[in-house]
């Protein structure tokens, strides 16, 4: 049966783009069938992580208002077999996003994807509320910083009193908490939360640690995933993140502090 992903977060810039991108290349080189939505219309951020801007003809939006076939929306990725890509909107309004709308362009993504994964906006704008509603599964993406756990949890509130599941009494939508952009000499130091303190305060499962990385943002840059670039601390983490998705039981890494030395320090701080 296909299940939809919404990635979310409460406050922006935590990464979810890149999660989403990740995660999704993720479950298919895992050799299932995945689509990749955008729900942030105006802006559009996924398809440039992607690596697929230049080739946009018709979007999410066109879709919904009948003015393009999904099949003619869908991209598919030229790295990973299974993944395709729904791009939204640069120039609508976030309006053009209508429950009835959504609801059947998913319907017909679950005809041929095992997995859809929503690329939820921050916060709870129309747009953010359009991908929770639909949610199946959640992924809190998160900083281990207050504010940024802090509107986390005010996301937890909306999953669980707003989504289709809690409207017709179904199965709660099943959460998960990614950690992203950890630091634990940081953490060491106070300068961020810790991993059990994220955890008392939000209290859901935690999914994964993806540690901070300057391949997050060259992966971004070159529009690949940055799951595909194996030699990543980043990378790794986010492939353990999908295989605990999947069920495998894997340890959490990167959670202890780094000890360098001072050649390595010298050579981190001019890379």
């Amino acid at each position: 049966m296909s299940k939809i992903i919404t990635m979310t977060s409460g406050k922006g810039g935590v990464g979810k783009t890149t999660t989403a991108a990740a995660f999704a290349s993720g479950l298919a080189l895992q050799g299932h069938k995945t689509v990749v939505i955008d729900f942030d219309v105006g802006l559009r951020n996924l398809d440039l992580v992607m690596g697929c801007e230049r080739r946009v003809v018709f979007d999410f939006i066109n879709v919904i208002n009948g003015d393009a076939k999904l099949n003619q929306a869908l991209i598919k990725d030229k790295r990973v077999e299974n993944l395709a890509i729904l791009p939204t909107s640069q120039t609508r309004d976030k309006d053009a996003l209508t429950q009835k709308g959504v609801g059947k362009v998913l319907e017909q993504l679950k005809e041929d994807f095992d997995y859809i994964i929503c690329d939820s906006p921050a916060g709870i704008e129309k747009g953010a509320l359009m991908a929770l509603y639909h949610a199946d599964e959640a992924i809190i993406v998160t900083n281990p910083e207050v504010s940024s756990v802090r509107d986390s949890d005010r996301i937890l509130g909306v999953l669980q009193s707003r989504s289709r599941r809690a409207e017709e009494n179904l199965e709660p939508v099943k959460e998960h908490l990614l950690l992203t952009r950890y630091d634990a000499n940081r953490v060491e130091r106070g300068e961020m939360l810790k991993v059990d303190d994220v955890l008392e305060i939000l209290g859901i499962p935690l999914l994964g640690i993806i540690p901070e990385s300057q391949s997050v943002l060259k992966a971004s840059n070159v529009g690949q995933p940055v799951i595909l670039d194996t030699d990543s601390a980043a990378g790794r983490a986010y492939n353990d993140a999908v295989s605990r998705f999947l069920g495998e039981t894997i340890e959490h890494r990167f959670m202890k502090p780094e000890r360098r030395g001072l050649f390595q320090r010298l050579l981190w701080r001019t890379a």
